[in-house]
């Protein structure tokens, strides 16, 4: 049976590893900077406006977000990285939550996919290089979508996404995907991406 996108809710915003939910529902992690468009690429892959909340102040809330996906997929909100402003007592609860995710989630079997965002204008910044990194060497299948595509013209597309495929940090098999949350470009095939790891159904 098809997903259906309308039966969706927040499940919890975990700010504790011990909150993260035990149903044995596989998963699709979403990773990025805090103002790279996680939230709006969310909403948009559900075609709701306003589920997952886009913050006025980027870096704000540091919780995994676990967003219940007509009862068979969580899609995982985890904490936006690299905020300048944080205080270090923050930036070490992003580490502490962030790294709990992947070590102290009980079903950390039925993670099937990190989509790690990558803002398409400027390409991968430090933190989202030491990202790619711990994903590497995790051996954590994840692809890279780079969002905010369409304030790229054809130039600056081409620029883009000559950078991300010659990276050194990102496997040249590794699947990139442009994506526009304000325009849906990317949402099918980031779709048929999710269906490909999760055998689930759209």
């Amino acid at each position: 049976m098809a997903l259906n996108l309308n039966n969706t809710n927040l499940r919890i915003s975990a700010g504790l590893p011990k909150q993260f939910p035990t149903d044995p529902m596989v998963q699709i992690a979403f990773s990025g900077r805090s103002n790279v468009g996680k939230s709006s690429l969310i909403n948009s892959l559900l075609g709701r406006k306003s589920l997952a909340r886009v913050s006025s102040a980027p870096g704000k809330t540091i919780t995994v977000n676990f967003y219940d996906v007509d009862k068979k997929l969580f899609l995982v909100d985890l904490p936006g990285y690299g905020f300048a402003k944080r205080n270090p007592a923050d930036k070490a609860q992003w580490s502490a939550l962030t790294d709990g995710y992947f070590t102290q989630n009980p079903n950390r079997d039925l993670l099937k996919l990190v989509i790690q965002l990558v803002d398409s204008r400027i390409g991968p910044t430090a933190d989202d290089e030491m990202m790619l990194r711990f994903l590497n060497e995790s051996d954590i299948p994840y692809l890279v979508v780079a969002t905010k595509c369409d304030k790229l013209n054809a130039t600056e597309r081409k620029k883009s996404e000559e950078l991300l495929h010659n990276h050194p940090d990102i496997p040249t098999d590794t699947p990139i995907l442009f994506y526009s949350a304000l325009k849906s470009v990317g949402r099918q095939e980031l779709w048929a991406r999710i269906a490909e790891y999760t055998q689930i159904k759209l």
